[in-house]
């Protein structure tokens, strides 16, 4: 077989590092999964690459394309492993950081506060500069000011520094001269610009992003070149591409410059393969469900596009850059069951994570988990996972279980099913946070759950929500792996100018689009793009000039020379957008546009369809039966199928198991589960 066309996805989970690979040429597919090193998550990567190739088949020197999506930068933030880190800013405003918006992070407590900034209050330095509100010099630079600065960042021993200075995304002047000063005087410090990390409006969350840019870029640094140097003497021809958080690749070089867009890089994974494999299925509105070992991760998509959202926060902090709208919970197959001080039964978000994990594992885990839950009441194998490379200790589970099921007065399967259906109703408030709280039924949608423990508990979540049909991927427990390589390579642009939607300012507001598409140029050339794979996508950013926040209106884009249509006609898709987000508009209110937004993106090599295994049948057999707790007080004694012994076509009546090697799925009595042409699992749901 010719090995120079395999194309590898790698996803570092909180438990679990997912490794799909697929084959161009032939269409082969080779999946792999292994433990997550959280210390080094590179060791986790080339371990399991190097078993991954030996597993089918490959030489890992002549892989041709390998993307990833990192926890890192996520990690380093909860974490606080970060650099130490200076600001630079206007003078007078170095507390704007502190200060924020005032806003509580929980409406209703009291005595919550926001995280310290990353930088202290000494390492919050002024310069004595001002650019104006119509990007005028007020204030020239003083190189003075700059002076003193520079001997503080010295003599203080920052590793990073982010320079923030007011209205520089209308003019980068000073900051840019800045820059160039602390490139020449000090080269060992990783410096960020908050007109290159994020050039638009709203001061306190264009500094935070900046911040949290130059307090993770020599964490990443470090990481990348590691990583990098790593893959370079095992797989020497693989073109690496990593996550961003707006779901597009970008090169490790970039991710060096600009690692704070891989913030949310796995979830955002997740939901390109999502989009992928519902499009596979004809099903354009989707629920997605990603439940791993940690979290769950919720998001909506509809015509088969996922929304985007600027205004995010990661681990407390305000990130302002385009980001998958994802909502997460606590809620994954290490989520443990604890008793709060009102004496009732909660789960998560604590997790038992990868070390030691549930106690099943047999990592010495000693407290009660989802997943020993699913033990308990037989919904896993007893073989273990993992294709039974993993063994599972089921006594371990009902020995964990044991404690809790006394204190409630319950059996151990009862107590089980209540753990569940506690950690179901997690995720069932975090899907109605972005459908029903957002104006979208959920009904209306198909429920798509993945991740390593989705399908296991899919079934509830959909109950609760009356959604009828499930849709299972064919990899569901390593579809962020999937997502990885059906995305595109992307650089995302943006200029930030208000002014209003009339006439006479059609021709500024198209000079700020031939800009940008001039820097997507540079873009393509720098990443070697050819011009048949290039493409743009256009964002304008408008509101009525009496509201606070804008509303994100496409402009469809023909070719590669992105023109604006008549301010009349852009005010027209304002109005449709605004009716679909809010039901109404005033035709009569005058509208601003805010921001325009290009996103270049370079087309990569995608997998096909997946092919059914030499077993696949219509007619499968199951591999055993056992004991089963649904929702009933008793168990059934259910059949267990192999997915791969499942071709198109197949019909499997519940109650039923189906194993397989990432993943459990389970079809509830009176649920029927059909498997369709993209070897993706149709469960529809007894109403």
């Amino acid at each position: 077989m010719d090995t120079t066309d395999w194309l590898i996805g790698v996803d570092v989970g909180g438990t679990f590092t997912d490794l799909y690979a697929f084959e161009r040429t032939s269409g082969a597919l080779a999946l792999h999964k292994r433990p997550s090193t959280p210390d080094n998550p590179a060791e986790a990567i080339l371990s399991g690459l190097r078993e991954l190739a030996e597993k089918a088949g490959f030489e890992a020197g002549t892989v041709g394309v390998l993307a990833h999506g990192t926890t890192v930068a996520t990690n380093a933030l909860i974490q606080r492993t970060g650099a130490k880190v200076a600001v630079l800013t206007t003078k007078n405003f170095r507390d704007l950081l502190e200060i924020g918006r005032q806003v509580r992070p929980r409406l209703y407590d009291l005595k919550a506060d926001h995280p310290h900034p990353l930088a202290q209050r000494q390492d919050r330095l002024e310069i004595d500069e001002r650019i104006g509100a119509a990007g005028e010099v007020v204030t020239p630079l003083d190189e003075g000011s700059v002076d003193a600065a520079l001997k503080a960042l010295r003599d203080g021993g920052a590793k990073a520094c982010a320079v923030c200075f007011l209205f520089s995304y209308l003019n980068p002047e000073h900051e840019r001269a800045v820059g160039r000063r602390l490139a020449e005087e000090m080269p060992e410090l990783s410096v960020s610009l908050s007109s290159d990390v994020q050039p638009e409006f709203r001061e306190y969350e264009r500094f935070s992003t900046t911040l949290l840019n130059a307090y993770l870029q020599p964490l990443l640094n470090r990481y990348m070149r590691h990583l990098k140097s790593e893959l370079e003497t095992l797989a020497p021809r693989a073109r690496i591409g990593i996550n961003q958080s707006s779901g597009g690749l970008m090169s490790p070089e970039r991710a060096r410059e600009f690692p704070v867009r891989t913030a949310l890089s796995g979830p955002a994974a997740g939901a390109m393969g999502a989009v992928h494999s519902a499009r596979k299925s004809g099903r354009p509105n989707v629920i997605t469900l990603d439940m791993g070992g940690t979290s769950a991760d919720v998001t909506l998509i509809r015509d088969h596009e996922v929304s985007t959202a600027f205004d995010r926060e990661v681990a407390g902090f305000p990130v302002r850059l385009p980001m998958v709208d994802i909502h997460t919970v606590g809620a994954g197959g290490g989520s443990i069951a604890w008793f709060d001080r009102d004496g009732l039964m909660k789960v998560g978000p604590k997790s038992a994570g990868a070390v030691p994990g549930p106690a099943c594992y047999g990592h010495g885990g000693a407290e009660p988990t989802v997943t020993d839950a699913n033990v308990v009441l037989g919904r896993l194998s007893g073989r273990g996972l993992l294709g039974g490379a993993m063994a599972l200790d089921t006594q371990a589970s009902h020995a964990v279980m044991k404690p809790v099921a006394e204190r409630l007065g319950f059996t151990a399967e009862k107590t089980a099913q209540g753990l569940l259906d506690i950690v179901t109703a997690n995720m069932v408030r975090a899907i109605r946070a972005i459908s029903v709280e957002r104006g979208h039924d959920p009904r209306d949608f198909v429920l798509m759950p993945f991740g390593g423990a989705g399908p296991l508990h899919a079934y509830g979540c959909a109950k609760a929500l009356g959604i009828r049909e499930i849709l299972v991927p064919h990899s569901p427990g390593i579809l962020c792996a999937e997502g990885l390589l059906v995305a595109d390579l992307s650089e995302n642009l943006v200029r930030s100018q208000r002014f209003p939607a009339i006439p006479e300012n059609h021709e500024a507001a198209q000079r700020l689009v031939d800009e940008m598409v001039g820097e997507a140029g540079d873009w393509w050339r720098r990443e070697e793009i050819a011009e048949e794979r290039r493409s743009l996508k256009l964002v304008v950013e408008m509101r009525y000039q009496s509201q606070n926040y804008e509303l994100q209106v496409a402009v469809p884009v023909e070719g590669l020379s992105a023109r604006l249509p008549a301010m009349e006609r852009l005010t027209e898709l304002f109005f449709e957008a605004h009716d679909r987000a809010y039901g109404f508009h005033n035709p009569d209110d005058p509208v601003d546009v805010v921001a325009v937004r290009l996103t270049a993106i370079g087309r990569l090599p995608t997998p096909g369809a997946p092919t059914p295994g030499p077993r696949a049948t219509t007619t499968p057999e199951p591999v055993e039966r056992r004991n089963v707790w649904f929702a009933d007080e008793a168990p059934h004694y259910t059949p267990v199928y192999e997915r791969d012994t499942l071709s198109p076509g197949a019909v499997i009546e519940g109650p039923a198991v189906i194993d397989q090697f990432d993943a459990t799925t389970l079809v509830f009595p009176g649920d029927v589960a059909r498997v369709d042409d993209a070897l993706n699992l149709m469960i529809e749901v007894e109403t």
